[in-house]
């Protein structure tokens, strides 16, 4: 019989015999993880690495969102700047990549919730042009020659759309 002679055998080992009748260390019992500590320690690691990867798509989005409130507010008075936000929030609560149904028939698409299925991949800033002529044509400009998004949150409301 040989002894396993590069293993030190302290008071954390046990002396066992394996079938060939050879001496072989193995850690104590106490000192073996069990199943359930394992699984806890990879909910763990998944649960970071969930947590880390979330917030970069959230900035990413916060940002872009920031620089549509940027730009509708440098290009609306104050008052339609209020009712295009007001639109944007009941439309899409601010997401960009909002899909809705029309009816239950026809899918809308984008902050604004139009029926361009080329806003299903546009940026915020794309979609804002989109919808500014869409309001201009369909609601006419104000005295200061911007569209109107107060009529156009008007006949969303007497609609009972949102």
């Amino acid at each position: 019989m040989g002894l396993i002679s590069d293993t030190p055998l302290n008071r954390t080992y046990t002396d066992v015999f394996d079938t060939r009748g050879t001496l072989r260390a193995r850690a104590h019992q106490g000192l073996t993880p069990s199943r359930s500590r394992i699984a806890r320690g990879v909910a763990i690691a998944i649960g970071i690495a969930l947590s880390i990867a979330t917030p970069l798509d959230a900035k990413a989005n916060d940002l872009a969102i920031k620089q549509l409130k940027e730009l509708a507010n440098y290009q609306l008075t104050d008052k339609q700047y209020a009712c295009h936000n007001e639109i944007v929030h009941r439309e899409s609560r601010w997401n960009y990549k909002a899909v809705g149904n029309l009816n239950g028939t026809k899918q809308v698409y984008g902050l604004y919730q139009m029926k361009t299925e080329s806003l299903r991949v546009s940026t915020p800033i794309k979609q804002f042009w989109m919808y500014w002529h869409y309001v201009a044509h369909r609601y006419g400009h104000t005295a200061y020659d911007e569209p109107n998004y107060c009529n156009a949150l008007q006949h969303l409301k007497t609609k009972g759309w949102q």
